[in-house]
């Protein structure tokens, strides 16, 4: 249960930073987005390993550091408290928020964008947070957040940013359940990040072959 708390903590506040910096409009989202994930990760890398992401939950499991029958109690974790975050959005700010790509942008871009960056974020996960060349590293909360704010600065105005199903899935449902939105672009969130990661995983193993 404790793995399980830790997820959705460490969700709940990432989501929440998104949606308060998104509402407030400052350019420095990202940096703020990518300092909470850090801290997160540091808060629970030692007790359920911080994935916080149900994305980066598949690369670890294809990586076979985590067991097949924790993958759904995790990802619910992590979507249960994207939605509380955004809910909690909505009352501080009085408004809901959701992700979205530039309408001008194409859909192969888009998918490449979520993709590319989950799929860094994964990579990065794999090497610092999973590997025993680098087991009890003190850097592994820097690099991963450091991943996440430079794939928000890089393509954040063209997919959104998302990396990272839970963050796609909690606000797009606030938003659209407030009568705000839809679900119409929620897919993106799923599938170029999972794309993202599988990929991952499979680059990792070609880096540690003996």
């Amino acid at each position: 249960m404790s793995r399980y708390v830790t997820e959705f903590v460490g969700t709940f506040f990432l989501v929440l930073t998104i949606g308060l910096m998104v509402m407030n409009g400052s350019p420095m989202a990202p940096i703020a987005i990518g300092s909470v994930l850090m801290a997160m990760v540091y808060m629970g890398g030692h007790i359920s390993g911080a994935h916080y992401n149900p994305a980066v939950s598949v690369a670890i499991l294809i990586r076979g550091k985590m067991k097949p029958r924790d993958l759904a109690p995790y990802v619910a974790a992590q979507i249960i408290g994207a939605i509380l975050a955004s809910l909690a959005v909505m009352l501080i700010a009085g408004d809901t928020f959701a992700p979205a790509p530039d309408p001008e942008a194409g859909l192969v871009v888009i998918l490449l964008c979520e993709g590319l960056f989950t799929f860094a974020l994964s990579l990065v996960v794999l090497n610092v947070a999973t590997d025993d060349a680098t087991a009890g590293n003190s850097y592994y909360g820097l690099a991963i957040g450091f991943t996440v704010m430079v794939g928000a600065f890089a393509v954040g105005a063209i997919s959104g940013g998302v990396f990272n199903p839970a963050v796609g899935t909690g606000p797009i449902l606030v938003d659209a359940l407030a009568g705000d939105g839809s679900f119409g672009q929620l897919w993106i969130y799923w599938v170029g990040p999972l794309l993202g990661s599988v990929a991952a995983a499979g680059v990792y193993d070609l880096q540690h072959l003996n």
